[in-house]
């Protein structure tokens, strides 16, 4: 049995301040703060490194750990728990017994905690803004809207507890025949590193206004905004309901393969969302994937060139490194406006500001991990040998280097 634990003290960093941040307050030591940036990022990390089940904080079954780093400077932010099998077997029991207590929740009662918990998003933005600024390299500016974005999610799901409706039909004077919708069961969230916060909290609020019970599995490199996540909303939930299972590759097969998980969730890769629809195949179970696209704009003869210019800047969001399964990451620019296009786009991309996350004036964070900027260094390089041309000249001559 997983042994319980108050609190898992993280190592080589000082344990986080559970008070929240005020919106009139700034992590920028010029910006009305008296700390750098850094620290008050430092001093917001999740003071829990374990799994989350049953109501309570859990070591790995192992004692392994994994360590994590800031993307952006190298420096160690300390470990979590890495859950196996084992851990994974007592986080879907615990979930099991969390989905027979909340399907039975009336839903409206179920919509009121999910606004309580989208309130507490609303509070506490900044705060986890900065963990995730530190955490996957994303600029604080950025992450503060995707706080927003989630505590609009849960919102909006806590408006729809009312609209799970069935369908009636009568088949005479004495008969009819009637559908009711019902809660699957144990939906688990397999979660990606370039928007770790907005998804730990924005993709729970479907499946628990529906009545399902959840387990979030948060990215391994990125994993520190979803356990403070979690502790800011510990005790709103019935024990069970809402699960963190931190890990790595063993946790996530640990739970595509569980035979009692009801639904699966993935956001990451084309590889892994084959893995996943092929270990759901076994059990016949439901699957969402979302996973990554090469989005194309095509602009024609006729179009302004700045107009295409700046929409090829908006839509690769270079805040987050184009690291967004929404990127348009391709541009068939007709011959007649490529080169004005072309200029157009020179200016712009000199505009954006790449720096450390945790500055306000950062435009343009850090790639998420040390294999993401080797992946992305092979695939500049094979576009080379295939004739492509990198702008500007400076980053060729520097990607050779």
């Amino acid at each position: 049995m997983n042994k319980p634990i108050k609190q898992s003290n993280p190592r080589n960093i000082v344990s986080a301040s559970p008070t929240s941040v005020g919106a009139g307050q700034n992590p920028c030591p010029d910006q009305g703060g008296n700390r750098s940036g850094a620290d008050f990022c430092r001093s917001a990390l999740p003071a829990n490194r374990g799994l989350f089940y049953d109501g309570g904080w859990h070591e790995a079954e192992s004692g392994r750990h994994i360590a994590v780093e800031n993307p952006s400077t190298g420096e160690s932010l300390g470990e979590i728990a890495d859950g196996d099998a084992a851990d994974i077997a007592a986080v879907v029991a615990s979930a099991k017994r969390g989905f027979g207590l909340w399907r039975d929740v009336h839903p409206l009662e179920r919509a009121a905690i999910l606004r309580q918990i989208a309130e507490i998003v609303r509070r506490n933005a900044r705060e986890l803004a900065a963990i995730d600024a530190i955490d996957c390299g994303n600029p604080f500016t950025a992450m503060i809207n995707d706080a927003a974005v989630a505590a609009s999610q849960l919102d909006f799901f806590a408006g729809l507890v009312t609209e799970m409706k069935g369908h009636s039909v009568p088949m005479g004077p004495d008969a009819i025949n009637f559908s009711v919708r019902e809660p699957l069961g144990v939906v688990a969230k397999i979660l990606p590193f370039n928007h770790p916060f907005m998804f730990s909290a924005g993709k729970i609020a479907a499946p628990l206004a529906a009545g399902n019970s959840v387990i979030v599995k948060p990215p391994e490199q990125a994993p520190l905004s979803t356990l403070r996540f979690t502790e800011l909303i510990d005790g709103l939930l019935p024990p069970g309901v809402f699960n963190v299972a931190t890990g790595g590759r063993e946790a996530g097969q640990a739970l595509t393969a569980h035979r009692d998980i009801a639904m699966l969730s993935v956001i990451g890769s084309i590889a892994t969302g084959r893995a996943v629809m092929r270990a759901a195949a076994d059990g016949i179970r439901p699957v969402l994937l979302e996973l990554g696209g090469k989005n194309a704009l095509i602009a024609f003869a006729d179009a302004d060139p700045f107009a295409v210019a700046d929409a090829m800047i908006a839509g690769m969001n270079f805040a987050w490194c184009g690291q967004s399964c929404g990127s348009t990451s391709r541009a068939f620019i007709h011959a007649g406006i490529y080169d004005a296009v072309l200029e157009h786009l020179r200016r712009g991309c000199t505009a954006i500001r790449p720096g450390l996350p945790t500055e306000p004036e950062t435009k343009m964070g850090a790639i998420g991990n040390c294999s993401q900027f080797e992946r992305i260094l092979a695939m500049i390089e094979t576009g080379r040998k295939d004739g492509a041309r990198l702008w500007p000249e400076a980053a060729d001559q520097q990607t050779r280097n």
